[in-house]
């Protein structure tokens, strides 16, 4: 399972970086919007974790690409301000699946990411045509 983390503050996706890969999961940190767009264009991801408040770029600008890139690709919201509280943005990002709290135990959001992976990537296999 792959998965890229766009949260600006390295030491926090460090913090989740490492959670993650003990869950032998392969993981990519980036800290702003344009990185993460270039990756999505050349890597395949099957979970994304997108901090919505980003230093530089938008993350719904990240999500809406991924969307039309890797549409099998699962974003988990992270967020440590009140945007969106509402739920309402299941409404704006069509592959959001969770929106969690900043401050979330990295062990239980490595749960929620790996969870949602899972099923991006069984999903993805399904589509994949039969070798031949």
């Amino acid at each position: 399972m792959r998965a890229l983390i766009v949260q600006k503050n390295e030491d926090l996706g460090g913090v989740w970086q490492r959670h993650l890969e003990r869950l032998d999961v392969d993981v990519t940190h980036v800290r702003c919007a344009t990185r993460a767009l270039n990756l999505v264009q050349t890597q395949p991801f099957d979970v994304i974790v997108l901090d919505l408040v980003l230093a530089e770029g938008s993350a719904l600008a990240v999500a809406d690409l991924v969307q039309f890139r890797q549409p099998d690709t699962n974003v988990v919201f992270v967020t440590d301000t009140t945007f969106f509280s509402d739920g309402s943005i299941f409404h704006h990002a069509a592959n959001a699946r969770a929106l969690v709290k900043t401050a979330t135990p990295p062990q239980d959001l490595a749960a929620i990411v790996y969870h949602y992976g899972t099923t991006a990537h069984d999903r993805a296999a399904h589509h994949d045509p039969a070798p031949g």
